[in-house]
């Protein structure tokens, strides 16, 4: 075969990637001669007709060659964009199974550099060189489709898990609300038993992710282990035509408690990040939209100190046409039609986190916000998160009060700014009005965010 026109760096997905790699391992057999067959053969099983002594001094030997017969045969094929051979950038930059290299079966020392693969195939380990490439050759690829990339979370973003011991008394209704697992394309809510877990998909996920599939090349990304994420993946994806083998667990990346674009096949400059955990993403702020988390089960409220009822105890749910995810879908839409349509540099120049600020900003565009009673005593104002999160949605904040001022944000209507807002008929809101606007993406009715009156009013 040629690489040069069958390689999976000319397609936009990383499931043929995948599925490139394995055909041309397997292709080793069907190309060995009979004595070969039987060497691989016995490499693979479990017993063999050798004796341990012979069995380990040739085992390393046979892997080695095998590999190396493979892409020494194939690299031959392998051109440039100049029609040269690339032999020896390939075997300097392309990368790894394990310790042993893709393109020579030579063993490589811990210095050698990359990144690990494993969700596109196990064991495989790609050197930077490669990765710049493939990445760009891909993006090259997406444009062409009018197409980005969209990173998900799963947990509080798309769905919501619990432990079946979690269920409370309340919730135990839920065992007679459970779809089948034959067809989980008609369903939303799920008992999973090897997992001893319970699963409600997020109301409009399934319009959002077959919507968002025509704009954006998607990512599962999760801190979950890998099996959990694969189950999950199933019940969003059950005809993997969203995500293929573009889930990645906590297994797969190179940060503890992080996650990183790193081991995303996509440039930072097109890859648009959805999660409910900011911290999660301290490298990539600029990249991510932050969710409203989704809080169905009891155990979710709990495990983030929450002592209302949750979602499934009220026996109620988010609206699927005003939700959090047709919500950001709208978001999701206006940002691409920006990226592709509304901006004038060069193609290869945009950068979504542009367009990204530029969004947010019209979001509360012409406020000017003083906030009362909402910071701690000494705390440096324009330090603080809310502070912060209004500027980014384009408000301007201020310490002191004028006839400019739109909005007082204050918890208590009985501080003297309060009371000026009143008197001077300007809107006097709760800081939940400025989280409502960062996570719906608009200004929101001042009215439905009033100020509770001072207890000895």
């Amino acid at each position: 075969m040629s690489l040069a026109t069958d390689s999976p760096v000319h397609s936009s997905s990383s499931g043929d990637f995948a599925a490139f790699l394995d055909a041309e391992l397997d292709s080793i057999s069907s190309d060995s001669s009979p004595n070969e067959e039987e060497v691989n053969d016995e490499f693979n099983s479990d017993s063999s007709d050798s004796s341990p002594n012979e069995e380990a001094e040739n085992d390393s030997e046979i892997e080695s060659q095998r590999i190396k017969r493979c892409r020494v045969e194939t690299v031959e094929n392998i051109e440039d964009p100049k029609g040269s051979t690339s032999h020896g950038s390939l075997e300097q930059n392309l990368g790894s199974f394990g310790d042993m290299c893709i393109l020579c079966g030579q063993m490589l020392n811990e210095e050698t550099g990359g990144v690990t693969f494993g969700y596109i195939h196990k064991g495989l380990r790609l050197g930077n060189d490669e990765i710049v490439r493939l990445r760009r050759t891909d993006m090259k690829n997406l444009l062409r489709q009018k197409k980005l990339y969209l990173v998900l979370d799963l947990d509080h973003t798309l769905l919501n898990s619990t432990r079946l011991m979690h269920i409370t008394l309340e919730e135990e209704y839920l065992y007679s609300q459970i779809d089948s697992l034959q067809d989980v394309s008609k369903g939303s809510l799920f008992k999973l038993d090897f997992l001893q877990m319970m699963t409600r998909l997020r109301p409009f996920v399934r319009m959002f992710l077959k919507e968002a599939s025509q704009m954006f090349e998607m990512y599962i990304y999760t801190m979950g282990d890998r099996a959990y994420a694969m189950e999950m993946a199933k019940l969003l994806d059950p005809r993997r035509e969203y995500f293929d083998a573009r889930v990645i667990s906590r297994d797969d990346g190179t940060q503890r408690h992080q996650k990183g674009l790193d081991i995303v096949l996509g440039q930072e400059n097109a890859v648009l990040i959805l999660d409910d955990t900011e911290t999660a993403w301290t490298k990539h702020k600029g990249n991510l939209i932050l969710m409203e988390r989704y809080h169905f089960f009891a155990s979710s409220c709990h495990q983030f100190g929450f002592n209302c009822k949750s979602l499934s105890e009220l026996k109620s749910d988010e609206s699927d046409r005003d939700g959090a995810l047709a919500s950001v879908l709208k978001v999701l839409r206006k940002i691409h039609h920006m990226f592709f349509d509304e901006l004038v540099d060069n193609l290869d120049d945009r950068d979504v986190r542009q367009v990204l600020k530029i969004v947010r900003k019209d979001v509360l565009k012409g406020c000017k916000i003083v906030f009362t009673r909402v910071f701690p005593t000494q705390f440096q104002a324009d330090n603080h998160h809310l502070w912060k999160m209004a500027e980014q949605l384009g408000a301007t904040c201020s310490r002191d009060l004028d006839t400019s001022v739109t909005h007082v944000v204050s918890q208590d209507a009985g501080t003297e700014k309060s009371r000026w807002a009143l008197k001077n008929k300007k809107f006097l809101v709760h800081p939940r009005w400025i989280e409502a606007a960062n996570y719906l993406w608009q200004r929101q009715p001042e009215e439905n965010f009033p100020v509770n009156q001072p207890k000895n009013h």
